[in-house]
This record gives structure tokens, C-alpha cells and sequence, in this order.
């Protein structure tokens, strides 16, 4: 054991002898790429199997480094490849987030939210009215507000509709035992154009991490949506009547009618938007919707 330890730290004093500026920058680079990958998994299921994956990487490069296990030094590295190649297999999902998430930031010349100021905020106001109603009477409800992504494929999912948002329709629809109070709502503009609407459920371990146990699947469904899109959800649980916000993989609970309207009109601010690469890097890492919810 001496011995390894020896040897890793005259590699190290070889690495560090031998850097120049272009090293260092290289170093830096690589930094911010294992950053980037972290930020991305973050309170998700996957970061949980990375780090089960580095465990094993450091375990099987230690063994191997034993002269005295030459049978099993061969075997790791024979088969070391093919375990590489399954982790695209086992990331495919959080890869695929990633890339929409590079694809959404790379819009530089967006502007943001698609609907005009007065269309957003009557429909706030019908949404947060109808959201305090379902709330006293604990029916339970999925609200999904379509921002700058398209949610064309979950609408398809549900039931067509093309109502005006109004408190009227979403008691009505979200009413206990009618054909389309389950799934979920989905609202683009001011109009409800489907309701019933099937969203993915979330593979994050945000909710096991609750200490309460009333959120189920509309719940998972809203963190869902919030991790495929920019949408803002709103769910009512049928159990207790509390009120949560979901955006960007974050759930805020708990909350009353004026709580949820400052947040929504917060998330629906009219902004100039960042240009170039500064606007690019706040819209990868969601610093916009972040400094919003701070604001709020």
C-alpha cells in the first residue's frame, strides 16, 4: 500500500512539474465540464448511479495497479470498454434533458414568453381564482402553463379543447369523478387547449427526499413536465388541498392564492432578454427563472 501511495504522488509531482498555460487551461476545461455534468444531474436518481459508476472506475483502477492480481487486471481491462459503452445506456434519459436544455439556451435571439402582457395576466388571474377554489374544496388538479416550449406532444395526449381560461372551466373539468378531471390541464395563452393530457412522470428523488407522503402522481407528473420543458405546473392535492408550483425541477408548497399569483406574475415578468454568450450561459443554467423566484 506504501508503495501505490508513493507512486500516485510521484505521478502527481510529474503532472504539476511539467504544467505550462495551456495545461492549466486544460485543466479548467475539463473542470468545467464534470461541473456542467453535476449541475445537470443534480437531484436526480442519476447522480445516485454516478457515483455508484465513480466508485467502481476507482476500485477496479486500484486493483488493477496490483501486480499481484495479474488474472484480474486482465479481465478488468478487457471488459472495461464495454462497461463504457453502457453508460450512455444508463444516462440516456438525463442525456436527452441535457441536450433540450443546450437546444433551449442556444435560442440567443429569444425574447421570452410568446403571449402578449394582457393575455398572461387575466390568465393568472382566472388560474390562481380557479387554483384557491379547488383548493377549499380539495379537489384535486394539474394546471400546465405552455411558456416558451412547445407542449405539442402532451396536448395531444388529452382531450382537444379551445376554451377561454376561465375559473368556471377548470372547476368543471377538475370536478371529482367527470371524464377529464384526471390528467392534466394545459394552457397556451389564454386558451385551455387540452385537458386529460397524459405528462411524464418525473425519475428525480426530490419527492422521496419529502418527509410527507400526500404527493403522488400529479406531483411526479408536474416535476415531469418541469424537467422536459419550461412550463410552469400548479397542483392541488386532493388529499390535504395545498397548493404547489413546479419550474425548472423545483417545487415550491404550500402556498395561498396571493403567494401563487407573486410567483406566477414573477415568472411571467415582461424582461429584456440577456444577449450573446452572457445570456446564453444564465439560460443554460437557468439563472433567469432563478433570479426571478429570488426577486419574488
Amino acid at each position: 500500500m506504501t508503495d501505490i501511495i508513493e507512486s500516485l504522488i510521484d505521478n502527481l509531482t510529474f503532472v504539476f512539474e511539467r504544467l505550462d498555460p495551456f495545461g492549466i487551461v486544460d485543466v479548467l476545461l475539463v473542470t468545467a465540464i464534470f461541473f456542467v455534468i453535476l449541475r445537470w444531474l443534480r437531484d436526480t436518481q442519476a447522480l445516485v448511479l454516478l457515483r455508484g459508476v465513480l466508485l467502481v472506475i476507482a476500485l477496479i483502477s486500484l486493483l488493477t495497479s496490483l501486480e499481484v492480481l495479474p488474472a484480474f487486471s486482465w479481465l478488468m481491462r478487457t471488459t472495461l470498454p464495454a462497461l463504457l459503452l453502457v453508460i450512455p445506456v444508463i444516462f440516456a434519459p438525463e442525456i436527452r434533458r441535457a441536450l433540450e436544455r443546450l437546444g433551449r439556451a442556444g435560442a440567443i435571439l429569444d425574447g421570452g414568453r410568446g403571449s402578449n402582457a394582457t393575455e398572461i395576466q387575466d390568465t393568472i388571474s382566472a388560474v390562481v381564482s380557479a387554483t384557491a377554489r379547488l383548493s377549499n374544496r380539495r379537489h384535486g388538479a394539474l394546471i400546465v402553463l405552455q411558456r416558451a416550449d412547445n407542449l405539442e406532444a402532451y396536448i395531444q395526449s388529452g382531450v382537444r379543447m379551445d376554451s377561454d381560461v376561465s375559473p368556471e372551466v377548470i372547476l368543471q373539468i377538475f370536478y371529482p369523478n367527470t371524464p377529464l378531471h384526471d390528467g392534466a390541464v394545459i394552457i397556451v395563452g389564454s386558451k385551455i387547449v387540452s385537458a386529460s393530457s397524459v405528462l411524464p412522470l418525473s425519475a428525480s428523488g426530490v419527492l422521496s427526499k419529502s418527509p410527507e407522503r400526500q404527493m403522488g402522481l400529479r406531483h411526479r407528473a408536474a416535476l415531469g413536465i418541469s424537467e422536459v420543458s419550461d412550463a410552469v405546473a400548479i397542483v392541488v392535492s386532493e388529499e390535504t388541498g395545498s397548493i404547489s408550483v413546479v419550474n425548472s425541477g423545483r417545487m415550491i408548497r404550500r402556498l395561498d392564492a396571493e403567494r401563487l399569483e407573486n410567483i406566477l406574475r414573477a415568472l411571467y415578468r415582461p424582461s429584456r432578454p440577456v444577449r450573446g454568450i452572457t445570456g446564453f450561459f444564465r439560460r443554460l443554467f437557468g439563472a433567469d427563472d432563478q433570479s426571478q423566484r429570488e426577486e419574488d
